[in-house]
């Protein structure tokens, strides 16, 4: 798939995890962005933390409920980089500490109790070590709407191709109550350098609805990374 056309064409994502491997094959690339549809939500920016990034309130005047909009959604430990849309970051940073594996670090949580939405938790892991790389992506939803019922669903990419990658999505599109994401990952193509690439993907979210973005391209040799972060509070 073309990511910009997979954007263009869906005004409320939610938000978003990409993870690949650029078209020359010597970085891995990953993107997570957020959009709201509330003033809480979009009352937010980017701000780096340490080797990761987390979630601030623009005004801190207006901030509400901070427990599902402020945390960090990516951190780095050794060789892995994990990205997701929310403090489930935290659950897979301790786990990954305790030898726990990605799966079992995410078995102690669910989707978000923001009902009637539950709107599903998605995460994702770069493992990059001695010139290799490899990812991996989660979805916690709830049965169809049901949350009497957690569904779990993990995806595993061993050594992943030149110019492709995943895309993962909290949501189908605009409802309410928003419908979830359905399937597997989809696969999109991975193309351009770290700036060409996160301008692709900030001018193709929806104008309105688009909050923040992070993008980052990791040398798969030397582990060296770059990182943009564009946000629409300035």
């Amino acid at each position: 798939m073309q990511l910009d056309q997979k954007l263009k064409n869906n005004s409320y994502p939610g938000r978003g995890i990409v993870i690949g491997r650029s078209a020359d094959g010597k970085t891995a690339v990953t993107a997570y962005f957020i959009m709201g549809r509330s003033t809480n939500s979009r009352n937010r920016v980017f701000v780096t933390d340490g080797e990761g990034i987390r979630t601030k309130a623009f005004d801190p005047s207006k901030l509400e409920d901070p427990s599902l909009v402020i945390y960090a959604p990516v951190r780095v430990l050794g060789n892995d980089t994990i990205v997701t849309n929310g403090d489930q970051t935290d659950t897979i940073y301790d786990g990954f500490a305790k030898g726990l594996t990605f799966e079992q670090a995410l078995r102690s949580r669910e989707f978000e109790p923001d009902a009637p939405n539950y709107t599903p938790r998605i995460s994702g892991v770069l493992h990059i070590e001695k010139g290799s790389f490899e990812y991996a992506m989660s979805i916690l939803k709830s049965n169809h709407g049901d949350p009497a019922c957690c569904n779990r669903y993990t995806f595993t990419y061993d050594n992943p191709l030149p110019g492709e990658g995943h895309f993962i999505h909290t949501y189908m599109g605009d409802g309410n109550p928003l419908p979830s994401f359905q399937g597997e990952p989809e696969r999109v193509e991975i193309e351009g350098d770290i700036d060409s690439f996160a301008n692709m993907l900030w001018d193709n979210l929806n104008q309105e609805n688009k909050v923040s973005l992070f993008v980052r391209f990791i040398d798969i040799v030397s582990g060296a990374s770059e990182t943009r972060i564009i946000n629409k509070n300035q």
